[in-house]
C-alpha cells in the first residue's frame, strides 16, 4: 500500500530540513496570530457597543500586515541561516505598516481612556503589531540593530497617543505589554532559527567527517602503494645503472642483475595488484575500533559483538575488515544514523558479520539495494573467497550489510 504523497514527502526530507520546515511554519503561526489576536479583541469589543466603521476597516490593514511579516520571517531565517543578505527593505516596510495601523487603531476613536470601547481593541492592536514586528526582526537584523528598532517601534506606539490626549495607564499597559511579549516571543524565535543553524551546521561537520573518512582511505592506499613500490623501484633503478655500466665493460654479470631486475619488476607488478585488490593483510580488531572512533566522533552510537574474532584466520580478518571499512564509510556518506552495531559470530566454520544502523532517508524505488560500487566491489572481494554479501532493510529507516565468509578463505589468485 503506498503512502501518501505528503508522508513521503516528509520522509524524503533530511533531518535538517525537516528541523527547518518545522522552524519555518511555527514563525509562521506567530505572524499569523496579530490579526487573528487582533480580530479578537475588535470582535468582543463590537459586541459591546458598534465600533466605528474606519475602525472595523483597519482589520483588512492588519491582515496584510501579517502577510508582510509572513515575507519578513521567510526572508529573516533564509538570512539568518546564512542564504542571503539581511532584508532592510522588508523591515522597514514591515515596520512602517504596523506602526501606521497600530496609530490609526489607537487615533481613530478618539483619545484612550478607559471608557472608551475602542481602547481594549486598539491596545491589542499596537502590542501584537510591535510585538510581531520585534519578533521577526530579532531573525531578520542583528542583534543590536533589532533592539534598537524595537526601542524605535515602542516609542512611535506611545508618544504620539500620549500627546493626544490618551491615558498614562493606556500607554504604559501598551509599553510593558509590547516590552514583555516581545522579549518573550524574540528569544522564542531566536532560539529556534538557532537550533536551525545548528542542526544545519552538524549535517555540514557529518558530511565533512565523511570526506575526510574517504581521504584517509585514499591516504592509507597511497602510503600501502608507495611502501610497495618505493623500495622496488629504487633498486631496479640502483641494478640497472649496474647492468649498464658492467655491459660497457663486457662483464657478463650485466645479464645477472638484468634477471634480478626482471625478478624484482614481476614482484612489483604481484604486490600492486594485492594493494589494488586490497587483499593486503588487514587486522579486524584494528579496523573495528577505527570504524567506532570514527562514528562515535560523528556522534554516532556505535556498538560492537564480537565472538571468535581471535579463531579466524589472518586472511579471513582482511576481507572482513574490508567490509567493516566500507560499510562504515557508507554509514557516515548515505545516512544520517545515531545509532551503528557491528556483530560477528562464527557458526558451522562460516564467519557472520552485520553491520546495521539507522537514520536512512527515503529514496525512490529506482535505487535498489546495493547499487552502489563500494557494495559491488565488497561482493567480489567476499565472492572470491567463497562468501557472500546481502544489504537489506530491516525495517523502516534501517539498514544491513550481512557478510558471510568461510572460515577456509581460499587463497586469492594473483
Amino acid at each position: 500500500m503506498s503512502r501518501p504523497r505528503p508522508i513521503r514527502r516528509w520522509q524524503a526530507l533530511s533531518k535538517p530540513q525537516r528541523i527547518e520546515l518545522y522552524v519555518r511554519w511555527s514563525l509562521y503561526i506567530v505572524a499569523v496570530a496579530q490579526p487573528l489576536a487582533a480580530f479578537g479583541s475588535v470582535a468582543g469589543a463590537a459586541g459591546r457597543e458598534e465600533l466605528p466603521t474606519g475602525f472595523r476597516l483597519l482589520l483588512l490593514g492588519v491582515l496584510a500586515s501579517g502577510a508582510l511579516n509572513i515575507v519578513m520571517f521567510r526572508t529573516g531565517l533564509a538570512a539568518y541561516l546564512g542564504r542571503r543578505s539581511h532584508p532592510y527593505g522588508w523591515t522597514a516596510l514591515s515596520a512602517a505598516l504596523s506602526v501606521g495601523l497600530a496609530l490609526t487603531a489607537m487615533l481613530t476613536g478618539g483619545p484612550l481612556t478607559p471608557d472608551s470601547p475602542t481602547a481594549p481593541a486598539a491596545g491589542v492592536m499596537a502590542t501584537m503589531a510591535a510585538t510581531c514586528w520585534i519578533t521577526a526582526a530579532s531573525i531578520a537584523l542583528p542583534t543590536r540593530r533589532a533592539l534598537l528598532g524595537g526601542l524605535v517601534l515602542v516609542a512611535a506606539l506611545t508618544v504620539p497617543p500620549a500627546m493626544a490626549g490618551a491615558h498614562p495607564g493606556a500607554v504604559i499597559g501598551i509599553a510593558l505589554g509590547t516590552a514583555i511579549g516581545s522579549t518573550m516571543a524574540a528569544a522564542a524565535a531566536r532560539c529556534s532559527a538557532w537550533m536551525a543553524k545548528v542542526v544545519w551546521e552538524l549535517d555540514g561537520a557529518r558530511e565533512a567527517q565523511a570526506r575526510l573518512a574517504v581521504a584517509e582511505e585514499r591516504l592509507r592506499f597511497s602510503r600501502d602503494l608507495h611502501d610497495v613500490l618505493g623500495r622496488n623501484l629504487a633498486t631496479i633503478a640502483l641494478k640497472s645503472e649496474l647492468a649498464v655500466q658492467l655491459a660497457r665493460r663486457g662483464r657478463p654479470e650485466a645479464v645477472d642483475q638484468m634477471t634480478e631486475v626482471q625478478r624484482i619488476a614481476q614482484d612489483s607488478q604481484r604486490e600492486v595488484r594485492e594493494v589494488v585488490r586490497g587483499y593486503r593483510t588487514v587486522e579486524l580488531h584494528t579496523e573495528l575500533i577505527g570504524a567506532a572512533s570514527v562514528l562515535r566522533a560523528a556522534n554516532v552510537d556505535c556498538r560492537t559483538e564480537l565472538a571468535g574474532t581471535d579463531a579466524l584466520p589472518a586472511e579471513a580478518q582482511s576481507v572482513l575488515g574490508w567490509v567493516v571499512r566500507e560499510a562504515a564509510t557508507n554509514v557516515l556518506r548515505h545516512s544520517e544514523a545515531a545509532n551503528c552495531s557491528f556483530r560477528l559470530r562464527v557458526s558451522g566454520g562460516t564467519a557472520v558479520l552485520e553491520v546495521e544502523n539507522d537514520g536512512v532517508p527515503a529514496v525512490p524505488p529506482s535505487r535498489t539495494e546495493g547499487a552502489g560500487s563500494g557494495l559491488r566491489g565488497l561482493r567480489e572481494r567476499l565472492a572470491a573467497h567463497g562468501g557472500t554479501l546481502t544489504a537489506a532493510g530491516p525495517g523502516p529507516g534501517r539498514f544491513r550489510v550481512t557478510a558471510e565468509l568461510p572460515m577456509a578463505a581460499r587463497e586469492s589468485v594473483a
